[in-house]
């Protein structure tokens, strides 16, 4: 399939044919800001600028608390990339990567009532991110990172957390893992499991493996072993980066070595966020009515036909199949909650509230049903009130 780009004028732009709703849909971006108070008379101007904007610059100045209350920064969040790990693309550039960071704003809009601000910064230096967002910080109520490829997304939200006082949330770490948590959740009452005594496969070391080992593990789940392309982490295995040093000491209680069909063997859960397809006599390895939730997109690294041949439980990160493990569900109503509260921090009280928030949504799980739809207007709201109630249990709510 041959498909002419859009360059040029409009005079100049070549028809394009086989994916025309899309670039038709882009075309002139998705976002646009807008009023929220009338500029039609010269006493509006007065107020809404020069001269009567004075006084609210001078309370301000006198009083920053002040900030959140009469500008829009209680209710903006920046949406920052480096456009290093775009969607299944890669690293793409910050440029490439404006359309997405333009739909993550769409959501935080159409599910939170958030504004949010595309930021695609041309530099993959921590230091200069970690400056040029700290610098931007009194424009915003909150930060989410996105797309910033492992590991220095690890250290970035950790430098950005130290040193600002609003909530940084990587979502591409912890949107997934709260959602994950949140289906397994479920999954284990359908399938008349403990959650605490699963035994759990992560596939994938990356952002979202390690965000979703890290919350598994909040959540009491004592026998987790994350496996990257080279096999399961284990202490002592040679040449691991820093930050799998130490996951593989966190987690792997049994000292499991070798490569994924070792992990897969009599596992209860499968979590796929790694790609590649996992063979089909390990994947019916598992234990008896196992969960697989294969979150690779387009392409789940266990297709739900052959998952289904194996586990009671499937999901996967696509809206074609039931179950979709979609961070949709977490991150607008995590920044809301936050926001509502003037939270000072996402903590990880507040990312387990949020998971079991989303699980509650479905009263009733079953084997097609243990996450809520991404379109149910529930979700957003109950989220955010979990969240805010955690972020003062917690003491990081400043209102």
């Amino acid at each position: 399939m041959t498909i002419d780009m859009p360059t040029g004028t409009d005079s100049d732009i070549p028809t394009v044919t086989a994916l025309a709703p899309v670039f038709a849909l882009h075309r002139g971006g998705k976002i646009e800001t807008a009023l929220r108070v009338p500029l039609q008379t010269r006493d509006d101007l007065s107020l809404a600028y020069t001269p009567g904007v004075a006084e609210v610059c001078l309370a301000i100045a006198a009083d920053p608390d002040l900030l959140d209350v009469y500008t829009g920064r209680g209710n903006t969040v920046a949406v920052v990339s480096d456009g290093t790990a775009v969607l299944g693309l890669g690293n793409i550039g910050p440029g490439a990567a404006m359309p997405v960071m333009e739909g993550k704003a769409m959501l935080f809009k159409h599910f939170a009532g958030i504004n949010a601000v595309p930021i695609c910064l041309d530099t993959t230096d921590p230091d200069e991110i970690v400056d040029t967002v700290a610098r931007l910080a009194p424009t915003f109520g909150g930060i989410n990172l996105e797309d910033i490829a492992a590991p220095r997304c690890f250290e970035i939200e950790a430098r950005l957390r130290e040193r600002l006082d609003l909530p940084v949330f990587h979502d591409d770490q912890h949107g997934t893992a709260v959602v994950v948590l949140a289906a397994l959740t479920n999954a284990a009452r359908v399938t008349g499991r403990d959650l605490a005594g699963l035994k759990v496969v992560v596939a994938g070391a990356g952002a979202a493996g390690v965000a979703i080992a890290a919350i598994l593990a909040g959540a009491g789940i004592l026998d987790i072993v994350v496996c990257d392309s080279r096999g399961v982490l284990a202490p002592g295995r040679a040449h691991l980066a820093g930050y799998k040093e130490g996951l593989a000491e966190r987690s792997n209680p049994r000292r499991l070595s070798g490569g994924l069909a070792v992990a897969m063997e009599g596992a209860d859960v499968y979590i796929g966020v790694s790609g590649g397809q996992v063979p089909e006599p390990v994947v019916a390895s598992m234990a008896p009515g196992a969960i697989v939730f294969a979150l690779a997109n387009p392409t789940p690294e266990v297709h739900p036909d052959l998952a289904h041949r194996y586990a009671a439980v499937v999901g996967t990160g696509r809206s074609d199949f039931p179950n979709q493990i979609n961070n949709v569900l977490a991150f607008p109503g995590i920044f809301r909650g936050a926001l509502d509260v003037r939270a000072t921090a996402v903590t990880e009280g507040m990312k387990l509230a949020a998971a079991r928030a989303i699980a509650n949504c479905v009263e009733h799980p079953t084997a097609g049903e243990v996450v809520p739809s991404v379109f149910d207007e529930r979700v957003a709201g109950a989220v955010a009130r979990a969240v805010g109630q955690a972020a003062r249990d917690e003491g990081v709510a400043r209102g």
